[in-house]
């Protein structure tokens, strides 16, 4: 199986790039830090990435920048950087990317948990998380030839939880969390969400979610942050 893997160089990329490795897939690892690159901010960087890709089995995304605060803090920078990075740029990795597609193939988006459990300085995230999962639910209609979407929604990861001055004890790893990302290739229905295990909202076709963490006491400290 050929994959594509943008954002093979961030926390959750690297533990996907090694699952995926195992089991025996042929990788091409992306990030605006390999050879070659992509900024997917940018359709120029976009589009002169896909020149020279040949044809995939997968199109998996574990990028994108996103920025925390207060809505009444938010800056228009912060604004702008969220919905040209975690929303459009993954939008138009995959909008582009269907070329490159071959039948039956899949393209996995990345969302995240702060759109069904939302902590206070996070309506923007929480918006785009919400906003990918419409997009995946809709574009999924436009699938053909067998083709898949599926949006994986992790939740934070126990590597980056000491940024946010939590107990990375109460979070998954980053190679837990990438079992979804195996999950969603191999058997995600098209224009379906997957879960961490043990991190599913309740709400959602009878899943549960163990996790017990107060989420109103949580206070992010971060203002940008890429997942």
């Amino acid at each position: 199986m050929n994959v594509l893997l943008i954002g093979a160089s961030g926390t959750i990329g690297t533990a996907v790039a090694q699952l995926f490795t195992k089991q025996g897939f042929t990788l091409i690892g992306a990030s605006r830090s390999t050879q070659p690159g992509v900024d997917f901010t940018s359709l120029a960087s976009i589009d002169a990435f896909y020149e020279p890709i040949g044809e995939l089995d997968a199109l998996v995304i574990t990028g994108g920048d996103a920025a925390f605060g207060p809505l009444d803090q938010l800056t228009d920078a912060q604004i702008e950087l969220t919905l040209s990075s975690k929303l459009m740029g993954q939008i138009n990795m995959v909008r582009k990317g269907i070329a490159r597609l071959r039948p039956k193939g899949v393209l996995v988006m990345t969302g995240g948990m702060l759109a069904y459990t939302p902590w206070p300085g996070t309506s923007l995230v929480a918006m785009v998380n919400a906003g990918l999962e419409g997009f995946v639910r809709a574009a999924a209609l436009d699938m053909t030839q067998g083709r898949r979407l599926v949006i994986v929604h992790p939740p934070l990861v126990a590597e980056t939880a000491g940024l946010f001055g939590l107990d990375g004890t109460q979070y998954p790893t980053a190679a837990t969390v990438a079992s979804a990302y195996l999950e969603a290739v191999e058997s995600g229905q098209n224009g379906t969400a997957v879960f961490v295990s043990g991190y599913a909202p309740a709400n959602i076709s009878g899943l549960t979610d163990s996790s017990t963490d107060d989420q109103e006491s949580r206070n992010p400290g971060l203002t940008n942050y890429v997942i």
